[in-house]
């Protein structure tokens, strides 16, 4: 079976696939045109990020493995054709779209003479303040380091020097909103100025370049303090090794070298670009207000399920409460943790926060827990890649205000998305649980689909406690083999082992000819012996749909069909559901089918027993299923193909379809 798998360096072309999807819907007819230049902005950003997390890797294959260097090879072949149709698609599309509503980018071209007098004074007043020009000495050891992702303009001199600039867009805005409605690049402010920060010699050309810097550091293999071992790799991080030199296409061949052995760049880390890089700030580009320009307003619905004149905590105890954001109101979320601060009758509140909001309501429910005298433990994921500077933040302000402060266990990332609260009433105790599929992140929430399922059922609550007691050990998850999870699968303990038996049981349920049907949406599915008992179970006759967001190993053959849906919202959520002979199983949860989640991490997946709320589950999948808009079928080299649409059939769009259904709830 494992030689059907996509090749493991492969998931990175895999992941290539879906961000071209990305890039693809900023010409996708119906897409508006603002929300074409976001997606825009998100295909740059994830390729950065591509270049800093995933690249180090397949530099280092090229390096090690005489027949890895294939799958560098066919990586950079795979982005340099993105970026061409990048190209294609912001000059030929979204730049004349904007012009047609009387928005004028000015993309490598000289401002009006109109514009001189304003553009003039804001590079005195304002941009001056920022710059460090500096004279390069190509021929001598390199004494300028370039910061990570950083712009800058090398200028090529009249008296055959050349010199070098920063664009501060990390202070400035990227964009000039110059009279009317025409916007200018910073860099092209900068451009215009030139002669004045190298004078008295002319001014040949200028191209732009950036580098990017690795941005892996295995934190595990670190002794001492987890937190101030963080903040040491904070720094270590920005210091990384090269893994691209990006440089304007423009530029001579002779002067791209020198500066490469300046910087010292290998053959391997040279990418060509565009004249302007750090595109992802094209989210930020000020364009005039247009409604008819941007997604619908989709205000989050309400959930009838909850009076919101009771307290949530009591009829949580009542019922189980389903929650599908960003269509229903993330309030819901944010309530029950403010009720759980101020409720007398709370007494002890434990969560897992993986990436905190930057301005954490949540957060700061529990530190007014713990200021109301209640015990408030939160297990804070100092690991998560990109937000350990935030996530340290936050959890000295909530040891500082009295909360119990956990931090992972070495070795493992805490990725589930759990929470507990328990009150007393007179000799009573009752539990409540939040379990979910996404971060208690409020920020995120308005743009990631995910379900968040509030219930007191007793076994569920019971075994996150113990899991929570776990957690408080520290201590590895081999020397816990007595904890026993009948209910809850949790990674490192019974995840992996559950959900093969489960695959299995389908199989062999088909081999006996009963129906056998197997449902599965994840971000990524890359874990070969995951794969492998899908293709057993198809082979077995099960039927496997697969809705995979972004990375997928797995080659889509008879029986097992593999969609992608990339829209409005990120789609987040991991959701599972077995046949069972009829008698279906239904898990949500915070893991995908990867090498990381499921062996290097602790991560909670759980079952939905309240009818309702199963059944809300499958009719949104049913959705996604149905999708034949913004939904794509996988091929056997992973690429993106078109859904078949029957001629006069309904259009279906899940997320849009997705709102209409939930606001009726």
């Amino acid at each position: 079976m494992e030689q059907q798998t996509i090749p493991l360096n492969d998931r990175d072309l895999s992941w290539l696939h879906f961000n071209f999807r990305v890039l693809s819907m900023a010409e996708t007819p119906g897409v508006p045109l603002y929300e074409r230049v976001k997606f825009l902005s998100i295909f740059s950003s994830n390729l950065d990020e591509f270049f800093r997390v995933r690249m180090p890797a397949l530099l280092a294959l090229h390096q090690l493995h005489e027949g890895e260097k294939g799958a560098l090879t066919a990586a950079q072949q795979e982005i340099a054709r993105q970026l061409n149709e990048y190209g294609r698609i912001f000059r030929q599309v979204v730049i004349p779209g904007l012009q047609e509503k009387g928005v004028r980018l000015y993309y490598g071209e000289s401002p009006a003479p109109e514009h001189l007098p304003a553009i003039r004074d804001y590079f005195f007043n304002t941009i001056l303040a920022y710059l460090q020009p500096v004279r390069l000495r190509l021929d001598e050891p390199m004494e300028l380091f370039l910061e990570n992702n950083a712009l800058y303009l090398v200028v090529c001199l009249e008296d055959g020097g050349t010199g070098i600039v920063n664009v501060p867009s990390d202070h400035l805005p990227r964009f000039l909103r110059l009279p009317g409605n025409d916007i200018l690049f910073l860099d092209d402010a900068i451009r215009q100025h030139l002669g004045f920060l190298f004078p008295h010699v002319g001014i040949k050309a200028a191209y732009s370049i950036k580098v990017t810097r690795d941005a892996e550091i295995d934190v595990d293999e670190f002794s001492g303090h987890l937190l101030q071992k963080v903040e040491d790799m904070l720094v270590q991080r920005q210091m990384g090794v090269p893994t691209r030199f990006l440089y304007d296409a423009a530029m001579p061949a002779l002067l791209r070298d020198q500066l490469a052995a300046y910087f010292r760049i290998a053959p391997q880390e040279l990418a060509t670009g565009g004249r302007y890089h750090n595109l992802r700030d094209l989210s930020d580009l000020p364009l005039p207000p247009d409604a008819s320009q941007e997604y619908p307003k989709a205000p989050p619905a309400h959930c009838n399920a909850i009076d919101p004149g009771r307290p949530l905590l009591d009829q949580v105890q009542e019922r189980d409460v389903m929650l599908h954001v960003p269509y229903q109101s993330y309030d819901y979320i944010l309530r029950y943790f403010n009720e759980a601060a101020t409720d007398p009758d709370v007494r002890e509140i434990y969560v897992t926060l993986y990436r905190v909001a930057s301005t954490s309501r949540i957060a700061h429910a529990l530190m007014s827990a713990a200021k109301n005298g209640k015990k408030v433990t939160v297990m804070v994921e100092l690991k998560a890649r990109f937000d350990e500077a935030n996530n340290i933040r936050w959890a000295k302000r909530m040891k500082a205000a009295g909360v119990k402060i956990l931090y992972s266990i070495p070795g493992l990332k805490v990725h589930a998305k759990v929470a507990l609260v328990k009150r007393k009433r007179g000799f009573y105790w009752d539990h409540t649980a939040l379990l979910a599929t996404g971060n208690f992140n409020e920020s995120t929430a308005r743009f990631y689909a995910d379900h968040v399922l509030l219930t007191r059922h007793q076994a569920l609550t019971q075994e996150l406690e113990l899991l929570f007691i776990y957690m408080q050990t520290g201590i590895q998850p081999g020397k816990f083999n007595f904890m026993h999870f009948e209910h809850l699968l949790v990674a490192q303990f019974n995840l992996v082992e559950q959900f093969k038996s489960l695959i299995r049981a389908e199989a062999e349920n088909a081999r006996n000819g009963r129906p056998a049907r197997i449902t599965i949406k994840l971000n990524n599915l890359q874990e070969k012996s995951m794969i492998a008992e899908l293709y057993a179970a198809a082979d077995a006759g099960v039927e496997i749909d697969l809705v995979v967001r972004s990375i997928c190993c797995l080659v889509p053959r008879q029986g097992i069909r593999v969609r992608r849906i990339v829209d409005r919202y990120l789609e987040h959520a991991r959701v599972f559901i077995f046949h069972n002979g009829g008698e279906e199983l239904i898990y949500l949860g915070s893991a995908d089918w990867m090498n990381r989640n499921l062996h290097r991490r602790i991560e909670v997946c759980f079952p939905v027993y309240d009818p309702a709320a199963r059944q809300q589950l499958k009719d949104i999948i049913a959705l996604q299923l149905a999708d034949n808009t913004n939904a794509v079928i996988l091929g056997a080299n992973a690429r993106n193909l078109p859904v078949p649409r029957e001629k006069g059939g309904p259009d279906v769009n899940a997320q849009r379809d997705t709102y209409a259904y939930v606001r009726k709830l």
